[in-house]
């Protein structure tokens, strides 16, 4: 059943069956788009997932979305860090809520985004990694306000992470995803790094991977 939902932040509710403790996935669209965009790969994630998929507070136009301002320059994007760290800490509270309503098993959730998404999945687990089972961030960036080396909370070492990132990305290029890799590697026990012959998108080849990852981790989760 798909229905839409207003709380603090507006998102839709793909459940596929009746188990109220469903393990639950957040779903993060990009700058410029909606919370119908990620929902089109529910129906190819595990069928035990309960999907949210969440609408940015920040409209940019009718239909169109944002977690926080970004400027376009010639020397890359450059991101409002004052108004992410709003739209993180708005984002934090809609999670809490959710958990203390819903209770998914392991009163955790997983949380995917894709590009400006995947940032907003940073900033979260950066201040707050007891809340999530798992991170997934596609074809995205780490967020300026990451956390220094030796001031990094306790327990994100212990989250999941997937990043993925496309060889032919011209909005937020191979190297973003790679400078992810490389700060990532070490300070996270379970980090998976992988790059596909795509652009700025979800391929099949992808999609087919992280379908495969997150069983992993929801079996990993219910034990």
């Amino acid at each position: 059943m798909l229905t839409r939902k207003n709380d603090t932040i507006t998102y839709l509710d793909y459940n596929r069956h009746n188990d109220k403790h469903a393990p639950l996935l957040l779903m993060l669209h990009g700058y410029g788009s909606n919370e119908k965009d990620l929902l089109g790969l529910a129906p190819y994630l595990d069928p035990r997932l309960r999907i949210i998929s969440l609408r940015a507070p920040l409209e940019l136009a009718p239909g169109m979305y944002a977690w926080f301002p970004i400027e376009f320059t010639p020397s890359g994007i450059i991101a409002n860090r004052e108004a992410a760290g709003v739209a993180r800490d708005q984002l934090i509270e809609f999670i809490r809520n959710l958990i203390d309503t819903l209770r998914p098993k392991g009163g955790k959730v997983f949380i995917m985004g894709f590009s400006q998404g995947s940032v907003m999945n940073y900033l979260t687990a950066f201040r707050n990694p007891e809340l999530l089972h798992g991170v997934i961030a596609l074809s995205g960036q780490l967020p300026d306000l990451k956390p220094e080396t030796d001031a990094l909370p306790e327990g994100l070492d212990k989250v999941p992470f997937l990043v993925q990132h496309g060889l032919y990305d011209d909005v937020l290029p191979i190297s973003r995803g790679r400078q992810t890799n490389e700060w990532l590697s070490g300070k996270i026990t379970d980090f998976t790094y992988r790059e596909y012959p795509m652009a700025h998108q979800i391929d099949q080849a992808s999609l087919d991977f992280m379908t495969s990852w997150l069983a992993e981790k929801i079996d990993q989760s219910e034990k």
